[in-house]
C-alpha cells in the first residue's frame, strides 16, 4: 500500500464490563411532574465502555507492520478499569469525561476518540426490613435487569494545551412498550397493494430508542448536576406521554414526545427518535367482553420511524 493514499483509521476495544461498587451518589436532580427520579445512591453501578482512536501516529502499524506506536487495546482496557476504580463521579457522562480527557493525556499517540458508555442495569431487590411484614429495597442485592437502558457516546480531541470535547450524543434505550389500548392508524393511503385495515384503537408496540443532545457539553461533567437530564427522567417522561397521548400514528406519538421533552427540559438543544413498530396481529377474540382478545406475533418485518428535533434558537 502506498502511504500516500487517503485513509481514514482507527481501532480499539469494544464492551469492557466495568462493576464499580459504592460509587457516589447521585443528588441534587430537580424533580418533575412526570417522575419519581431525584437521585440514586449507586451502590452498583454497571456498565460497558467502547473506545475508538483516531489518529495517524499509528499508521504504520497498517503499513508496515509497525507497532511501535500502538497502545494495546489490552492496556486501554486496564487503563478504564484502573479510573473506574479512582472515579468520584455520580453518571455514566462523568465517567466518559474524566476517561477521555485522561486518555489524551496519558497517550500522546491518541490524537481523537470516541468513547461509548451503555448502562448495564439492575434493581435493588425488594427484601423484608427489620424482620417486619413490610418490604424495601435491599442495601446489598440486586437483580439484572434486561429492559431499557441509559447510554452516552462523546467525541475528543487534542488540542495545542489540552484536550476538548468535540461531539455528544445521550440517550435512554431498549425501550420496548405495549399498549393495549389508546392508539389508532387511521386515512392512510390505500390501493391495490394494501391489506392493512384501518385500526381507531390498536394495541400498539413499539421499540424505541431516544437521544438527545445539550446545547454545551458542560452538563456532562457539571458534579451539581445543575442542567443535567437524567435517562431516568427521560424515561419515566417519554412513558408518561405515551400513557396519555392518544396517537393516530407512531410519528404522531414521537412528534408529541419530542415537543413535551424540549419544553420540559430547556437545556436539551435536540431530541432525536428511533422507532420500530412491533404491534401484534389479532388472533381471536371474546363474544361477550369486546375488550379480551388474543394477539400472536406478527410477520417479522417492522416499520421503522424516525424522527430528529431541535430547539428554535
Amino acid at each position: 500500500m502506498d502511504a500516500k493514499n487517503s485513509h481514514v483509521i482507527s481501532y480499539g476495544k469494544a464492551r469492557i464490563p466495568v462493576y464499580r461498587v459504592y460509587a457516589r451518589p447521585l443528588s441534587g436532580i430537580e424533580p418533575i411532574p412526570e417522575s419519581p427520579f431525584s437521585g440514586c445512591e449507586n451502590i452498583l453501578l454497571a456498565f460497558e465502555v467502547d473506545i475508538e482512536v483516531f489518529g495517524n501516529s499509528f499508521l504504520p502499524a497498517y503499513t508496515q507492520g509497525d507497532n511501535t506506536n500502538v497502545v494495546a487495546t489490552d492496556s486501554m482496557k486496564n487503563f478504564v478499569l484502573q479510573q473506574a476504580l479512582t472515579f468520584e463521579g455520580s453518571t455514566l457522562e462523568e465517567f466518559l469525561v474524566l476517561l477521555g480527557h485522561r486518555f489524551l493525556h496519558t497517550y500522546a499517540q491518541m490524537e481523537r476518540l470516541q468513547l461509548t458508555i451503555r448502562e448495564l442495569p439492575f434493581t435493588a431487590v425488594s427484601v423484608p426490613q427489620n424482620g417486619q411484614a413490610t418490604f424495601g429495597a435491599s442495601d446489598r442485592l440486586f437483580s439484572r435487569s434486561h429492559s431499557d437502558f441509559s447510554w452516552a457516546s462523546i467525541e475528543f480531541a487534542r488540542t495545542d494545551a489540552d484536550s476538548v470535547i468535540t461531539a455528544h450524543r445521550c440517550g435512554r434505550l431498549g425501550f420496548e412498550l405495549f399498549k393495549v389500548t389508546g392508539s389508532a392508524f387511521t386515512h392512510f393511503v390505500r390501493d391495490e397493494y394494501t391489506t392493512l385495515p384501518e385500526r381507531v384503537d390498536r394495541p400498539l408496540f413499539i421499540a424505541l430508542d431516544v437521544f438527545w443532545k445539550y446545547a454545551n457539553a458542560a452538563p456532562l461533567a457539571d458534579s451539581q448536576h445543575a442542567h443535567y437530564v437524567p435517562p431516568e427522567q427521560m424515561r419515566d417522561l417519554v412513558q408518561a406521554i405515551h400513557h396519555e397521548f392518544v396517537s393516530e400514528s407512531i410519528q404522531h406519538l414521537v412528534y408529541e414526545m419530542g415537543q413535551r421533552i424540549l419544553d420540559r427540559f430547556p437545556h436539551i438543544a435536540e431530541i432525536s427518535f428511533e422507532a420500530q413498530n412491533r404491534t401484534r396481529d389479532l388472533v381471536v377474540k371474546s363474544s361477550t367482553d369486546e375488550r379480551v382478545k388474543v394477539y400472536t406475533d406478527p410477520f417479522p418485518a417492522y416499520g421503522i420511524i424516525k424522527l430528529t428535533l431541535n430547539r428554535d434558537r
